[in-house]
């Protein structure tokens, strides 16, 4: 096991992945953590699904609505929503959104490019 690497990134020179014509996203992973930023414009889906990792989002700009467990929850520019692992949950843009994703650990999906739900293809 090798030790962990100090990394300084700039988000303007992460690449940029094009899922569908509305959601946009950067990554970045650490040894035991992942962090994507995420672009959605209005308008845009995140189809319900859910997974093991734990999950910390914390809006920048915009607004997304969430529907877990039956209830709606609207997270603004400054909000934070924490899902817990295995949560079903999906989400709404309602107005153009700049949001951070916390994961423990990693999505190894999103990594893999397996994350058909995001790329319109179930």
């Amino acid at each position: 096991m090798s030790a962990a690497t100090l990394k300084h990134i700039k988000w303007n020179e992460v690449t940029l992945e094009h899922l569908n014509p509305q959601i946009d996203r950067q990554m970045l992973v650490g040894g035991k953590v992942m962090l994507a930023r995420v672009l959605l414009k209005k308008g845009a889906h995140v189809p319900e699904h859910h997974h093991h990792n734990e999950q910390v989002t914390y809006i920048l700009d915009g607004a997304l609505k969430f529907k877990i467990e039956g209830k709606e929850i609207v997270i603004r520019s400054g909000e934070v929503l924490c899902i817990p692992p295995h949560m079903p949950h999906e989400a709404w843009a309602l107005e153009d959104t700049v949001d951070l994703d916390v994961f423990i650990p990693p999505r190894e999906d999103w990594l893999a490019g397996t994350d058909a739900y995001l790329r319109g293809s179930r």
